[in-house]
């Protein structure tokens, strides 16, 4: 009988340690995520937890129901873009497509109901 056994195991859980999971990926799945890691500069399992992120933030379900300030919607947002944005730009291009993200095109601006009206 090992040392650690389930009890530890719950406690460390508990405790706030990060969990260790197995999960079986196919080659061509192995392969994108490796791929993405490479664009990011990242190791396969710090990739793996923020792609499994990603799909938790874009499903609907009951655990993501919880209302949200729009400036908090926004900060999240930019969180998200910067995350998938190719490390190698520029700050500067960083910035502007990020910018462009959030704001969206100008040619829409008259459609956004966020944003107060100004009389033409």
């Amino acid at each position: 009988m090992s040392s650690y056994d389930e009890s530890d195991r719950r406690h460390t859980a508990r405790a706030g340690c990060d969990a260790i999971s197995a999960v079986k990926l196919s080659q061509r799945l192995t392969a994108d995520i490796d791929a993405w890691a490479e664009a990011h500069n990242m190791a396969r399992s710090e990739a793996i937890g923020q792609l499994v992120e990603l799909g938790l933030d874009a499903s609907p379900g009951p655990h993501r129901t919880v209302v949200r300030e729009p400036a908090d919607s926004e900060e999240r947002a930019v969180a998200q873009i910067a995350r998938m944005l190719d490390p190698s730009l520029s700050a500067e291009e960083r910035e502007r497509r990020t910018r462009r993200l959030i704001e969206g095109p100008p040619e829409f601006l008259d459609q956004r109901i966020d944003l107060p009206r100004h009389e033409r």
